[in-house]
């Protein structure tokens, strides 16, 4: 690889979004397999979506880090968190989903002090997606609470 130019944060920021980008693929296609198990076809259905569209942010960081002379790599995958419904899965996706836009938003931070537009927007982009997609997994979460106990139990048909 060619010497980097890029701030060595805005590296360690890659960096750590790529873990956790990978680490939501591995979630959600776990999570996926459990609710197909439970029977909940259209719930793993939407959270094999969800894994694909992870997977899309873990190749756009990728393909920035190659812009930027460096070698991907994903530094630690954190665990699967399961749980016994589908609100209890989706209550730790939810805060999954807020550790990474915290990321997103220190990142895009960083790259505004720097004066690092490109990455900036870079970032920004993810950021975005990331919200709207806790938002929706809020949205969903809250859906189950109101159905009650038998809208969110793993025994649901």
């Amino acid at each position: 690889m060619l010497q980097t130019h890029a701030d060595s944060r805005v590296l360690g920021y890659l960096g750590r979004a790529l873990s956790f980008e990978l680490s939501a693929v591995q979630l959600y296609t776990t999570q996926a397999r459990l609710l197909g198990i439970w029977g909940l076809v259209e719930e793993s259905a939407r959270l094999r979506e969800e894994a694909r569209e992870e997977l899309t942010h873990a190749e756009r960081i990728i393909a920035r880090m190659l812009a930027l002379s460096v070698a991907p790599n994903a530094s630690q995958l954190r665990p699967v968190k399961l749980g016994e419904s589908l609100h209890d899965l989706l209550a730790y996706d939810v805060e999954f989903e807020l550790e990474l836009v915290h990321l997103y938003n220190q990142a895009v931070e960083h790259c505004s002090r720097v004066g690092d537009q490109d990455n900036r927007v870079f970032f920004e982009s993810l950021l975005n997606e990331e919200k709207a997609h806790a938002r929706e997994l809020t949205e969903w979460l809250s859906k189950i609470g109101q159905a009650g106990a038998s809208g969110g139990s793993a025994n649901a048909s």
